[in-house]
């Protein structure tokens, strides 16, 4: 098991429902494959460096996860495909 920091910059016109759906659906997979968020925070909404499909803000969210390095691939494929996810990255820790 690795340690892993997880960025994911998700649309700004989410409700907060529609928000924590998504929250729940990455934290889900993340599960699924067999490891754990050990934190989750949320920076809220910050204006982005350049336009990202029409949009100038998004809502960061930083996790910490633990998890085992032939995880992150199916974990990365399933962020790439949520359209609410504007761009995430995945990197080792430590």
């Amino acid at each position: 098991m690795r340690n892993y920091e997880l960025m994911c910059i998700i649309q700004p016109d989410l409700d907060e429902t529609a928000f924590n759906g998504v929250l729940e659906k990455v934290k889900g997979w993340i599960s699924e494959a067999g490891g754990s968020v050990d934190k989750a925070e949320v920076w809220g909404r910050r204006r982005m460096a350049y336009t990202i499909n029409k949009h100038r803000e998004g809502q960061y969210v930083l996790m910490n996860v633990t998890m085992s390095p032939t995880a992150t691939t199916g974990l990365e494929r399933n962020l790439r495909y949520q359209e609410s996810i504007l761009r995430h990255m995945l990197s080792v820790v430590g």
